[in-house]
C-alpha cells in the first residue's frame, strides 16, 4: 500500500496552467489531466484543497495598467478564478471525485460561501474543496489566498504546480542559461533574493505560520502524487 507523506494539502494552480500551450482560456485536455492527477492523490486518502488563479482569463495588474481602477480590475480577476474553479470542479466530478467550490464572493447559485469549518468538514469527508474568488479583497494575489487558506484549514504543505518550470531558479531559466535550480530555500532567502516564487505577502504569511511550500512542474503526469508521497522533486521552501 502506498503511504502519503502529507494528510492535508493545498494545491496552488496558476490560471496559465489551465490554458496549456494556447496561453489563453481553458484547455480541456490539460484540465482533464490535472483532474486525473488530483484523483490519484485523493485515492491515497489525502485531503486536497485547491486554489486556482485567473491569469488565463484576466489579470488585475494588467487591467489596472491599461487604465482600469485597480480594485475593479482585481474583482474582475476574482471572477475569472470562479470560472476556472467551476471548470475544474466539472473535470473532477466527471471522473468521480466529489468536489465543492467555495467562493469568497457570495454567488450562491454556483458556489458555496467560504466558511472555514464547512471547508474542513468537506475535506474530512473526502471531498476536494476549491477556493474561488481569491481572498475576496482587491490588492491580494491568489498566492496570498493559498497561504491564508492553508493556515486556516491547517494544511501541512502548499504544493505550487507550475506549467513552465520544475522548481525555483536563481534567474529565469528561459532567459539565463546560467540559472541555478535550488533544491531547498528558506522564505527569507526567497524574499532577500527577490526570487518571485510568491509575492512578499504570501511568503511572509507562510513563514510566520511555518507552512512549507513545494514548487514543482505539473506538466509531467503523476507529479502531484510523487510530491505527496515525499519524492524529492522541485524545490522546497521552509521557514528555517
Amino acid at each position: 500500500m502506498e503511504h502519503p507523506t502529507y494528510k492535508r494539502v493545498v494545491l496552488k494552480l496558476s490560471g496559465e496552467a489551465l490554458a496549456g500551450q494556447q496561453g489563453y482560456g481553458i484547455d480541456s485536455e490539460v484540465i482533464t489531466s490535472i483532474a486525473q492527477q488530483v484523483k490519484e492523490v485523493v485515492d491515497l486518502k489525502v485531503e486536497v484543497a485547491i486554489v486556482v488563479g485567473g491569469g488565463n482569463i484576466w489579470r488585475g495588474i494588467a487591467g489596472s495598467s491599461k487604465g482600469i481602477d485597480r480594485a475593479t480590475a482585481d474583482y474582475m480577476g476574482m471572477l475569472a478564478t470562479v470560472m476556472n474553479s467551476l471548470a475544474l470542479q466539472d473535470a473532477l466530478e466527471t471522473i468521480g471525485v466529489p468536489t465543492r467550490v467555495q467562493s469568497s464572493i457570495t454567488m450562491q447559485q454556483v458556489a458555496e460561501p467560504y466558511i472555514r469549518r464547512r471547508a474542513i468538514r468537506h475535506l474530512e469527508k473526502g471531498r476536494v474543496v476549491i477556493f474561488a474568488a481569491g481572498t475576496g479583497n482587491p490588492f491580494f494575489s491568489t498566492d496570498t489566498t493559498a497561504a491564508l487558506r492553508a493556515a486556516e484549514i491547517e494544511a501541512e504543505v502548499i504544493l505550487m504546480a507550475k506549467n513552465k518550470v520544475d522548481g525555483v531558479y536563481s534567474a529565469d531559466p528561459f532567459k539565463d542559461s546560467t540559472a541555478i535550480k535550488y533544491d531547498t530555500l528558506t522564505y527569507l532567502e526567497v524574499l532577500n533574493k527577490n526570487l518571485g516564487v510568491m509575492d512578499s505577502t504570501a511568503s511572509s504569511l507562510c513563514m510566520d505560520n511555518n507552512i512549507p511550500l513545494i514548487v514543482f512542474s505539473i506538466t509531467e503526469s503523476g507529479n502531484i502524487k510523487r510530491v505527496v508521497q515525499g519524492e524529492k522533486i522541485g524545490t522546497i521552501v521552509r521557514s528555517v
